[in-house]
């Protein structure tokens, strides 16, 4: 599984979260399974692991690796956790990591990197209707220059002026297409410039931070006494958010359902970014249910 997708802060995960034998572990997005199969190989509680994803592709490399006991969903995190809610499990251990998965960015047909030609797509789950051809080629002027600012963090007067070349050009039909168009209009940068444009658009595509928002409430009903959840960032955006939950509902001194594990949040080290660079921007914070 690691040489599919080397899974981020995966020795800082470990050591914040403890797993234990007979542990019960809930992955929120688990992806291709770096992070669980490390902790159920500590667990080795099969019949009490849930694995979350909503990538079909994900889905099958889960089930074709994992033990029939072990619970796999293919739903976005926030019906997971309804759902679990609703038949009144509860778990050790609870991980989210919110980054886009390598085998994601590398598959050419999701349409997810600027670097290589692929239609605008960018759809985590493929059963829904929103694409990135939709919000590129629809979305107004004014929607598109919104979400350059609200999820890319452009600077306003150059989310307006990239807003109005996208739609000057269209139609827009690749990833390429639309990473060149942003690229002639931008000048000298260590990142390619349409870095912040690509996020922003992924963002809107799968309502990520919506999601966030709605679930980070329902972690400490799905939780046991005094055990632990862990979350994985990986733009300032996200990891706002769930400073600002943790910080919120730790606030309430003996009557806080969580209390925060990590002061500053867990980055990754020299050894690791050598190895994987796309850990560069992981965050990780984590917290103890009271």
């Amino acid at each position: 599984m690691e040489k599919l997708h080397n899974p981020v802060l995966l020795s800082e995960v470990l050591a914040t979260l403890k797993p234990h034998p007979g542990e019960s572990y809930l992955d929120l997005t688990a992806g291709y399974g770096g992070h669980a199969s490390r902790i159920l190989d500590v667990t080795r509680s099969y019949k009490g692991a849930c694995l979350v994803d909503r990538d079909e592709f994900a889905i099958e490399y889960l089930r074709s690796k994992f033990p029939s006991e072990v619970s796999i969903k293919n739903t976005d995190f926030y019906n997971a956790m309804l759902q679990l809610l609703e038949s009144g499990e509860t778990f050790d251990i609870i991980l989210a990591d919110f980054g886009v998965s390598s085998p994601q960015l590398d598959m050419e047909e999701r349409g997810f990197s600027f670097r290589k030609e692929a239609p605008l797509d960018m759809r985590m789950d493929r059963r829904q209707q929103l694409t990135a051809d939709t919000v590129v080629n629809k979305y107004s002027e004014r929607e598109l220059a919104d979400i350059f600012i609200k999820y890319g963090e452009e600077k306003p007067g150059r989310a307006k002026m990239l807003a109005r070349e996208i739609v000057h050009h269209r139609p827009i039909r690749t990833t390429v297409e639309l990473g060149e168009i942003i690229k002639a209009k931008s000048g000298y940068s260590k990142t390619h410039p349409a870095t912040k444009i690509f996020q922003a658009i992924r963002i809107e595509v799968n309502n990520e931070l919506g999601e966030i928002e709605k679930s980070l409430p329902l972690l400490p009903r799905l939780l046991n006494k005094n055990c632990r959840v862990g979350i994985i960032t990986f733009h300032s955006l996200e990891d706002r958010l769930v400073k600002e939950y943790f910080k919120e509902v730790a606030s309430h001194g003996e009557e806080s359902e969580l209390r925060i594990l990590t002061k500053k949040p867990i980055v990754a080290g020299n050894e690791e970014l050598v190895i994987n660079p796309r850990a560069r921007s992981a965050k990780l914070r984590a917290a103890q249910a009271n």
